[in-house]
């Protein structure tokens, strides 16, 4: 079980803390959640304590993941082909892993399209949600500011693509 104050990973919405547990009535069930509250756009989600493993709940990646996140941002992009309804799928299927590696390549793959030519407006809604993701957890992860992480992987993502 988690307690007030642990910060965690909740897939497809970012970082944040657990600011409380709350009872709630649902279909005649008390049910107890997880209030999160996320540093970006001061969200407030509500999570299922006894559902909260399988929907992904976890911590925060470790100072040594954050040098693998960093790699994959630092990567030369993937070459995404098909129709852009496809590759919307296939980025958005990528995202919803919880996997901050794979939240990184999509955030990279869709900033660097987006610089080469302009990306489909359902794209750029995926990019800004990939890119919030990232920078949620990175706050934590870095133990730093919302503008600093974000001033971070701006300046990550305006040098061209190491060779790796």
């Amino acid at each position: 079980m988690l307690n007030v104050g642990d910060t965690v990973v909740y897939p497809m919405h970012g970082a944040g803390k657990i600011a409380g547990i709350e009872h709630c009535e649902v279909l005649g069930e008390d049910k107890a959640y997880y209030v999160l509250r996320l540093p970006m756009g001061s969200l407030k989600v509500m999570i299922p304590v006894d559902n909260a493993e399988n929907i992904g709940l976890r911590g925060v990646i470790t100072e040594d993941k954050v040098k693998d996140v960093l790699a994959v941002l630092q990567d030369k992009p993937e070459r995404m082909t098909g129709s852009w309804n496809k590759r919307f799928q296939a980025n958005l299927d990528r995202m919803k892993t919880g996997n901050l590696c794979d939240v990184a390549a999509v955030a990279r793959n869709l900033i660097r399209q987006d610089k080469q030519r302009r990306i489909s407006s359902g794209e750029k809604r995926l990019m800004d949600l990939a890119k919030q993701i990232l920078v949620s957890e990175l706050i934590y992860a870095c133990d730093k500011s919302l503008d600093e992480v974000e001033n971070w992987l701006e300046e990550l993502m305006s040098s061209p693509p190491k060779n790796h």
